[in-house]
């Protein structure tokens, strides 16, 4: 009877992944793109419930990472981007395997088995389709694949002889031509889609049976008097950091000759932050519980004193960055490096607290894979790149802003989300020269979500609200001008072009 109710389970999981094969096929027919995203990421959320009895009567946390599959489903259809996309995998992925395992013990441990699961998932159909066909049938001496070696000659043989004979009577060959047999590229996209929705449905049983050890560091020289001199050290040093912020960064004091502020926001930003953490590292590793340095009063007042400087230095960190910034435009790294700044701080935080109340190393990883899920999930539905393209529009210099001269090539590269920002430029005084160019660029823009709007492969609920307030705001005639010729030749920021001008491109400022 389980044998059956297996030959079943295995059975419904290759249909559910043909039918869904099968919608990939007919909701992308082009590129993977707009409303079709989240349609198919919702049939494959559908397609685990049914084929996994376990995942529809488990516990509390399965239905926690169905539930949020559904939701990044819903991202990807209201605007598809890759962090939502990467987000769904990784709840549907939680989903396919919490069953399998007793409990969610700890952030660490579910992202080493994610990746176990990302490295197994590219050879569990192979896997799987050379055990299906060493199975040998109930009451018959043949496999499958004795069975398809003895279909071997006769099959293969009919197709040479049908290929020669087309070759030789035309009847024959209008007859074949008359069949379309998939192309090259089509059976890649199957064989994709078959990679990578078959190990959902049918995850390799070593990525829930492999033991994890525990996330700790066990650095040598960490003794009391060593973890005493190097957290005493380490705050001098810092100090002296720190000291320097506060009087040329936080303080505005002239900087020494030779040495700009943007200079000195923008060439710190990203290396204090690795500074950080690797304090945060050290101080997991020279404090660890149950050793001499975590019971010593000295050597807890020391790593509180160093984390609070550490937490001033990611401090600094943002306000170079800010710095950076309001002296020349904002974009959405930009934006997501200060969202991880507060991420840093906050993992500092977390650590001091641990310490001071003995809380487990489980619960630190826990509680920051917390933070860090309540800055990601609301991020899959605000479109970072409009922020930084409506603040870049309203800081410009052109405008009065206090900002640097406006990246159009920037605002081109992002595409749709500079739209409606460009149109609210367009709409200022602007100088002749500049109002041609912005004009040109929002004009591309607005071409091209119309044409993406145009086709409902590619359409999406967002690109639909957008392009209609575009409209509202551009009123009858929301083209570009007329007068443009048709062999005029443009850069990225809507400059004309001369013959011995190297063409620009419009890649985002990072």
């Amino acid at each position: 009877m389980r044998a059956k109710s297996l030959r079943f389970s295995f059975l419904l999981k290759i249909g559910v992944t043909i039918e869904l094969v099968v919608a990939f096929d007919q909701l992308f027919p082009n590129n993977i793109e707009g409303l079709s995203i989240g349609i198919f990421a919702f049939a494959w959320l559908l397609g685990l419930i049914l084929v996994h009895p376990a995942v529809r009567h488990s516990r509390l946390s399965v239905a926690t990472a169905l539930a949020l599959a559904g939701i990044f489903s819903i991202a990807l259809a209201y605007d598809p981007g890759p962090l939502p996309a990467f987000l769904f995998l990784c709840a549907l992925s939680v989903a396919t395997l919490l069953p399998r395992t007793a409990r969610f013990d700890d952030a660490w441990r579910w992202s080493v088995r994610l990746m176990f699961h990302g490295m197994t998932g590219a050879i569990k159909p192979v896997l799987d389709l050379l055990r299906l066909l060493a199975i040998r049938p109930r009451g018959r001496r043949r496999t499958l694949k004795s069975f398809a070696g003895t279909l071997a000659l006769p099959v293969f043989g009919t197709i040479l002889f049908t290929i020669l004979f087309a070759n030789a009577n035309p009847l024959i060959a209008n007859a074949l031509g008359q069949i379309q047999f998939p192309s090259p590229g089509k059976l890649i996209e199957w064989a994709f889609a078959t990679f990578l929705i078959w190990p959902t449905l049918r995850p390799h049983p070593i990525v829930t049976r492999v033991k994890i050890p525990d996330p700790a560091v066990d650095l040598p020289g960490t003794s009391l008097a060593s973890a005493l001199i190097a957290l005493t050290l380490f705050n001098i040093l810092f100090a002296v950091e720190n000291g320097l912020d506060i009087a040329f960064l936080w303080s505005n004091a002239p900087l020494p000759a030779g040495t700009s502020m943007a200079d000195y926001a923008h060439k710190g930003a990203y290396p204090l932050i690795a500074t950080a953490l690797l304090a945060g590292l050290l101080v997991l590793t020279m404090l660890r519980p149950g050793t001499a340095s975590s019971t010593n009063s000295w050597a807890r007042r020391l790593v509180a004193l160093w984390v609070a400087q550490n937490i001033f230095l990611v401090a600094s960190s943002a306000l170079r960055t800010v710095d950076y910034i309001e002296a020349y435009d904002l974009t959405a790294w930009r934006i997501a490096a200060l969202l991880w700044m507060g991420l840093v701080a906050t993992g500092l935080i977390l650590i001091c607290w641990r310490l001071w109340t003995g809380r487990s190393t489980r619960w630190l990883i826990n509680a920051n894979a917390l933070a860090a899920a309540s800055i990601l999930i609301p991020c899959c539905f605000i479109d970072i790149n409009a922020l930084a393209a409506r603040w870049n529009v309203n800081h410009a210099r052109e405008v009065g802003g206090a900002g640097s001269q406006l990246d159009l090539c920037y605002l081109h590269g992002i595409g749709a989300p500079a739209l409606l920002p460009l149109i609210d430029l367009e709409r200022r005084p602007l100088s002749p020269e500049f109002a041609d160019r912005v004009h040109h660029v929002r004009g591309q823009l607005f071409d091209q979500l119309a044409n993406h709007q145009a086709h409902w492969w590619s359409w999406t609920p967002h690109g639909a609200m957008r392009l209609a307030k575009a409209r509202v705001l551009l009123g009858l005639n929301p083209h570009r001008a007329a007068e443009l010729a048709q062999n005029e030749r443009r850069a990225c920021d809507g400059a004309i072009m001369h013959s011995d001008m190297p063409a620009l491109t419009g890649t985002p400022a990072q």
